[in-house]
């Protein structure tokens, strides 16, 4: 049973609603389903999926079940969770250019990593790397006032600081290349990799070409140069006894706790490429989208900028004392969440509530329709972050709000990623007000494995006080 929507603050004022698709009235043929997938993933969304707590239905990828029952989720994604893996057309896609890492490996490989890597993103190392976070939360503060009357394209800005962080956190010794330059790269390989290829839908054999990927070889070849450079200084410096304790000298040192066995050079390899493309994509355009979100609500803005201003702090930023800055955080996930749908593949028949799930077919939790469905939420298109504030905060259902997924594989890094982003913003709303400038062209989600914006975002530049 669904429960009741979760009710806005009743303090809440009218608020900003961004712009996204509208949603379909009706299910389009196979060529105009193929066309759109491949243009926007998202506008291939019906009206139906935003009502309805699950849908089934036959299409170009088969039966494909869509469950927004957070109770049903639950089911998927814990209680049942040993019949559903990734399945094979998401394996299809980033396999090629993140290789064999936790976000693509299955049965006993993934867990054995999942284990290896659990404690490199404890409570503990992630409560350490506060200060390089708020070192890179001021880099961009200081960078941004100084373009005090200009206009910046926040992708670029937000990418440029998430790699910042990248290089203070996981790679101390730097990433052995142009910043600017693998920023690129990974917004290639997204770009290439995302929209949807019809051989990929329809089955057609991984050796048989696909334009996307091809596309994506420059890339891939990078991110394989870059890697290799980092693996081998610093597995150096570990010999030589002066490797720095980071993420990087902790990946290549990690031990399974079960058998003391660690991880290959490839499974290292593929994780490390994961941790850079996917971590810090994600982070950067949940980045992106703050920054919108707040140049258009002007409450939300007032609001955050009186709670950095009251607990600044010198240089730096505790995430735990910025409860609104977080939650402004969390509802941007929510109307734009880092992965915008998830997808399983069932090992064996089933039954999810009174839906029959064959064998092989797809079953789809999407969190862009899931974070937006009406009976979950009250007025859902609207940005308002005092949802996650208090008593309104508990009254979200478990699995009615999943930006980095559920069970056992939810985002090792979620903590990581959420206390980066509080502290980024923080520094960023103290010291400077941005805007839209006018003839922006509209501001609207497009689908590349992530949610960016279509058309970019610039910003106009205000330096505060």
């Amino acid at each position: 049973m669904m429960d009741a929507a979760t009710p806005c603050p009743p303090e809440a004022p009218t608020r900003f609603r961004p712009s996204v698709p509208r949603p379909l009235r009706q299910a389009p043929g196979l060529l105009a389903f193929l066309k759109a997938a491949r243009s926007n993933p998202i506008t291939t969304w019906l009206d139906d999926h935003f009502e309805k707590p699950v849908m089934a239905g036959d299409g170009a990828l088969g039966r494909v079940t869509v469950v927004s029952d957070p109770a049903l989720i639950r089911y998927l994604y814990v209680e049942n969770a040993a019949n559903y893996r990734k399945d094979d057309l998401q394996r299809r896609v980033l396999a090629p250019g993140l290789g064999n890492g936790l976000l693509t490996a299955e049965d006993e490989e993934w867990k054995l990593q999942r284990r290896t890597l659990a404690p490199i993103f404890s409570a503990r190392h992630v409560l350490g790397f506060a200060e390089p976070m708020n070192a890179a939360g001021a880099r961009i503060a200081r960078r941004l006032a100084r373009r005090d009357g200009a206009t910046v394209d926040a992708a670029l800005e937000m990418t440029r600081v998430t790699l910042d962080v990248l290089e203070r956190t996981i790679f101390t010794q730097g990433l052995a290349s142009d910043p600017d330059a693998l920023g690129r790269a990974i917004t290639r390989f997204l770009e290439a990799v995302g929209p949807v290829d019809p051989l990929d839908v329809f089955g057609v054999p991984g050796f048989v070409p696909r334009i996307g990927r091809l596309r994506a070889r420059p890339a891939v070849r990078f991110f394989a140069e870059v890697v290799d450079a980092l693996i081998d200084k610093r597995r150096a410096l570990i010999a030589s006894g002066t490797a720095p304790t980071d993420l990087l000298t902790l990946l290549l040192q990690a031990q399974d706790p079960e058998t003391g066995k660690g991880l290959t050079d490839l499974e290292v390899k593929a994780n490390i490429v994961t941790f850079i493309a996917a971590g810090h994509e994600t982070t950067a355009n949940a980045l992106t989208w703050a920054l919108y979100c707040l140049s258009q609500d002007a409450g939300a803005r007032a609001r955050i900028e009186a709670e950095v201003d009251a607990v600044s702090e010198g240089e730096g930023f505790d995430a735990e004392r910025l409860p609104f800055t977080k939650a402004v955080m969390e509802e941007t996930m929510r109307l734009f969440p880092p992965v915008p749908f998830l997808s399983r593949q069932a090992i064996a028949e089933d039954r999810i509530g009174r839906i029959k799930i064959p064998r092989g077919s797809l079953v789809m939790v999407a969190p862009y329709v899931l974070h937006r469905h009406r009976t979950l939420w009250d007025d859902p298109a609207a940005f308002v972050p005092e949802r996650f504030l208090g008593e309104a905060r508990k009254a979200i259902p478990r699995f009615a709000y999943l930006p980095f997924g559920a069970g056992p594989r939810i985002c090792i890094g979620q903590s990581f990623s959420v206390q980066e982003a509080v502290i980024v913003l923080a520094h960023i709303v103290r010291a400077v007000r941005l805007s839209v400038p006018a003839g922006h062209p509209p501001v609207t989600p497009l689908q590349r494995v992530t949610l960016r914006p279509e058309n970019g975002l610039r910003l106009d530049v205000v330096r505060r006080g």
